[in-house]
């Protein structure tokens, strides 16, 4: 498998100098298969979420090449970790023209931005609960609540702000 490692990303990436660049994530519910994507991009931290019934191939790709297209060309990289969910990203790449980059394996701070927004979703989605009954509405609301708080790293203003201003 040809993965370009986060080594290789544009020096901007690193920077949160511009919009557009972005973590994903799975995170998993408990006692079924289903669970969400997240998306969050790295200057802003505007949050977009994906409810999926299983982690699989498949189901990630169709539920992020639709949060992607949703966003109309403000996702240029994508930084993934290494999980078999993320191993479709050419058909990513190649139907939205975003640009995947895989972190080093057991290196979560690489996607700090993910890692701490996932654990805010946490704070809606608790660990050792199913998300069978979990909605793409319910994402969509969790997302705006997370958008719309402002962040001390943002100088207080919110995400959604940040996001739309660039």
């Amino acid at each position: 498998m040809d993965k370009r490692h986060i080594s290789e990303q544009p020096k901007i990436v690193e920077k949160r100098r511009r919009i557009g660049d972005w973590e994903i994530d799975t995170v998993m519910g408990s006692g079924d298969l289903h669970c969400i994507v997240t998306l969050i991009e790295r200057k802003s931290g505007f949050s977009l979420i994906g409810k999926i019934k299983c982690r699989t191939k498949k189901e990630v790709n169709a539920c992020v090449i639709r949060l992607i297209k949703s966003q109309r060309g403000k996702i240029k990289t994508i930084t993934a970790d290494n999980g078999t969910e993320f191993h479709g990203y050419k058909d990513i790449e190649k139907k939205t023209g975003a640009k995947f980059y895989f972190a080093t394996p057991y290196h979560s701070w690489e996607r700090g931005t993910n890692e701490n927004t996932n654990g805010l979703i946490r704070q809606y989605l608790p660990k050792r609960k199913s998300m069978a009954s979990l909605t793409q509405e319910k994402c969509n609301r969790i997302a705006h609540e997370l958008n719309t708080r402002p962040r001390k790293r943002l100088a207080f203003r919110t995400p959604l702000d940040v996001y739309k201003t660039g």
